[in-house]
């Protein structure tokens, strides 16, 4: 008897069960939960929870919020709108502090 057919038997079940474990390994870390590619929701954090960034502004509307800081970005500063704890802010870095709210005081 030839010793590949003899190991044949064993061969085919071994390769199914490999088969069946890397399709398990696969499906486990396709579907595995807190782990995703997809970057999840903003979660809203205090106002000093932003690092370097300083509010220079605390409108009472996401809408007010969005035209101050478009009004930020129109003077050539880099600003943000957060979503915190105490309502939105929009926030720059602490060197162009002062320049914003020099630009938001203005009609």
């Amino acid at each position: 008897m030839d010793v590949w057919a003899a190991y044949q038997v064993l061969f085919g079940p071994l390769m199914a069960f490999v088969a069946v474990g890397v399709l398990a390994l696969l499906l486990r870390w396709t579907w595995a939960r807190g782990r995703s590619l997809v970057p999840g929701r903003a979660r809203q954090g205090a106002p000093e929870d932003y690092g370097l960034l300083v509010a220079v502004a605390e409108p009472a509307t996401f809408v007010e919020a969005e035209v101050l800081r478009r009004r930020l970005e129109d003077e050539g500063l880099r600003a943000t709108l957060a979503p915190t704890t105490e309502g939105p802010r929009v926030l720059v870095f602490p060197r162009d502090a002062e320049v914003a709210r020099a630009v938001l005081r203005r009609p």
